[in-house]
């Protein structure tokens, strides 16, 4: 059974930093791009950022580009993602996602979803 389990979400004020954590299980971890999305209250599901099987490719959402880093540890199974300058729009459930793409940023090519970490950014 395939599980992806979030980790290190809570509240900071803007301009703070979180590194949100994603723990894989049940499945090949290296075979699978490896993806971030985020849905605020009232708003729909949306895309952060994604990267290759390796983790030599990465991509991001333009409003996230140069303030968020995503990462991964195929040894570990784990990837990461890093968030500098926060914004009270950073705010958001945030879930890791697994997808047989390699590089994707469309939610319905994601195969595997966590359970979602809470950010709250205040101002």
């Amino acid at each position: 059974q395939v599980q992806l389990a979030e980790s290190g979400g809570g509240s900071v004020q803007a301009g703070g930093s979180l590194r949100l954590s994603c723990a894989a299980s049940g499945l090949a971890f290296s075979r699978y791009g490896m993806g971030w999305f985020r849905q605020a209250p009232g708003q729909e599901r949306e895309f952060v950022a994604s990267i290759s099987f390796s983790g030599t490719s990465t991509y991001y959402a333009d409003s996230v580009q140069g303030r968020f880093t995503i990462s991964r540890d195929n040894f570990k199974n784990m990837v990461y993602l890093q968030m500098n300058s926060l914004k009270p729009e950073d705010t958001a459930v945030y879930y890791c996602a697994a997808s047989l793409s390699a590089l994707s940023s469309a939610a319905n090519r994601f195969d595997h979803w966590g359970q979602g970490t809470q950010v709250t950014v205040s101002s």
